[in-house]
């Protein structure tokens, strides 16, 4: 799904299970994210939805690229929060991406550090880690077709 196909009715690709207008879309519109947390589920969106002006604005000055391209054979379908939290005006969030790159499927884990300024949580940087999902053969299927991964990717 881009940007522009995400109409009324459509989930966010950040898995709330929300319509996009009103969960992540809000956010890609101009409305502040409240907490580090809803800005690492817009900012995941945004990745899906390749919208790079919404990336880069809420992307720290100090650790922003000058641009910022995408794969064109990059799919995301996954987003699972582990563990959140802030503290004043810094806060982390802990979580595995899900991805398709090349036919590939794999598993993106960070721990993200943000930080507030003038009253917007702005991302920082984070600790990364890729790596090969294990999926079972009567697991779900990580394209989230809600079928079995051996009867549809697997």
């Amino acid at each position: 799904m881009s940007l522009n196909e995400a109409q009324p009715g459509t989930l966010c690709p950040c898995n709330s299970g929300k319509d996009y207008r009103v969960c992540c879309g809000l956010y890609h519109e101009g409305e502040v994210a409240p907490t580090p947390t809803a800005l690492m589920r817009s900012r995941y969106s945004a990745f899906a939805l390749e919208n790079a002006d919404y990336l880069l604005a809420t992307w720290h000055k100090d650790y922003r690229p000058q641009t910022l391209e995408f794969a064109a054979d990059t799919r995301w379908t996954g987003l699972d929060i582990l563990e959140e939290g802030s503290d004043g005006d810094t806060g982390t969030v802990h979580f595995i991406a899900t991805f398709n790159e090349d036919g590939e499927w794999l598993l993106l884990e960070e721990k993200s550090r943000f930080e507030r300024l003038g009253g917007r949580w702005y991302y920082l940087a984070g600790e990364t880690d890729f790596r090969s999902p294990d999926v079972g053969r009567n697991d779900p299927c990580l394209c989230g077709s809600g079928k079995k991964w051996k009867k549809c990717c697997g």
